[in-house]
């Protein structure tokens, strides 16, 4: 656990936000006392998605300057206009009765900056499907919606809390979704895979311990070190998720035809788990500072961890996708158009603060120490005759490195 002393630079909560991690504090130590020690993916879905205690699931301001980190939809109209400038060939050729599903939409800037792209290309879907679980997030996103698209749009819209059973084409987007699956830890302790798990001391506070991995983590984590084609070393602690490819099968099994795009901070398997790497890359965020202390004010930080995209690339397959295209966000938002995009919505400002904001916006999407470089993308195809994806974003491929 880490020592306070790291914690003590965070910002101090408010008395409400410190008596709302309590009630979350309480029934994780009721849990732990009726159950035993519970796997970390366990603890950390909770502090996610408990109803009415987890992050996403309770009221606070998460996205923007006002609270944990920015996202790159937030940070103005250019990252959604340029995803819509590379998808629309597909939705043009799957004509008028594609859908586009958003997975976990945020606070609905993406969509709103996106359903505006499309209806100015008179492009937009036959229904823009929106998958939130957190029932606080559907109803921000619901009112910014309303309140900034004309009905004609907005009637396109619809909510939905679980994957849609029946078959549909389309395009299925997902910005910064896998990143907060609840995710499993690992270490090797004498060669053997244990599973960290969080459990009580004796004055009923939280710490982590490890205990022998059951058959399917120990498995995935085998399945690592042979595509690695090294063993893990003694002490070596990561993150794994064994459940994507089922994950991956509930979300888009029931997409016929169509792309998929995901965009996430992360890695391909060799550099996900460099041996330097030896504690992971899980992280908490707090007010826009990040911290190594995953047990610190449960309910009040985002938790995270950097994505394997080759593990994302194993589970598209395993689902019947293909991997269409692998290469970071810089590369495919300029492969994509954002030049054009640019010029466009900067002719349009209303004001010079207004074009300062666009320009700073261009920097933080593509320059290698903001989002540009830690940023990847990841696009997969299924039942498609061709791949009508621009030429430019084809020729910056690289899923040759997965």
């Amino acid at each position: 656990m880490m020592n306070s002393s790291k914690t003590s630079r965070l910002p101090e909560p408010a008395p409400d936000e410190l008596a709302h991690s309590e009630r979350l504090l309480q029934h994780l130590r009721e849990t732990i006392a009726s159950h035993g020690p519970i796997p970390f993916s366990q603890y950390m879905e909770r502090c996610l998605y408990a109803p009415g205690l987890g992050y996403y699931s309770a009221g606070k301001t998460k996205f923007g300057e006002a609270g944990d980190f920015i996202t790159a939809p937030e940070l103005g109209e250019l990252f959604a206009r340029c995803v819509v400038q590379a998808v629309q060939p597909v939705l043009a050729m799957l004509g008028s009765d594609a859908d586009v599903l958003e997975l976990g939409g945020g606070s609905g800037a993406f969509a709103e900056a996106a359903l505006r792209a499309l209806a100015e290309k008179n492009m937009l879907p036959h229904r823009y499907l929106m998958l939130e679980p957190s029932a606080d997030l559907r109803d921000r996103q619901r009112a910014r919606l309303a309140a900034s698209l004309p009905a004609e749009i907005m009637q396109r819209v619809t909510w939905i809390e679980r994957p849609p059973e029946e078959n549909w084409r389309g395009i299925l987007f997902a910005n910064e979704v896998i990143d907060a699956l609840p995710t499993t830890r690992f270490v090797i302790r004498h060669g053997e895979v244990y599973e960290e798990h969080v459990a009580l001391d004796g004055e009923a506070r939280l710490l982590r311990v490890d205990r022998p991995a059951d058959a399917l983590v120990a498995g995935s984590v085998r399945h690592v070190e042979r595509d690695l084609g090294r063993n893990f070393e003694d002490g070596y602690r990561s993150e794994i998720l064994p459940q994507l490819p089922y994950w991956m099968q509930a979300i888009a099994g029931s997409l016929q035809a169509g792309l998929m795009l995901f965009i996430d901070y992360g890695y391909v398997r060799r550099e996900f788990y460099l041996p330097e790497r030896q504690d992971g890359t899980l992280m908490a965020h707090y007010r826009h500072r990040a911290h190594n202390d995953p047990l610190y004010l449960p309910g009040l930080n985002d938790l995270t961890a950097s994505v394997d995209f080759t593990a994302l690339a194993e589970a598209g397959n395993s689902a019947g996708f293909g991997v269409a295209g692998y290469l970071p966000q810089a590369h495919f938002l300029i492969a994509a158009g954002l030049q054009q995009v640019f010029e466009h919505v900067y002719e349009q400002a209303a004001n010079d603060a207004a074009r300062y904001q666009l320009a700073q916006q261009v920097k933080k999407l593509t320059l290698p120490d903001q989002m540009g470089e830690r940023f990847q993308v990841m696009l997969f195809a299924r039942g498609l005759a061709a791949l009508p994806l621009p030429a430019d974003v084809l020729a910056a491929d690289q899923s040759g490195r997965l």
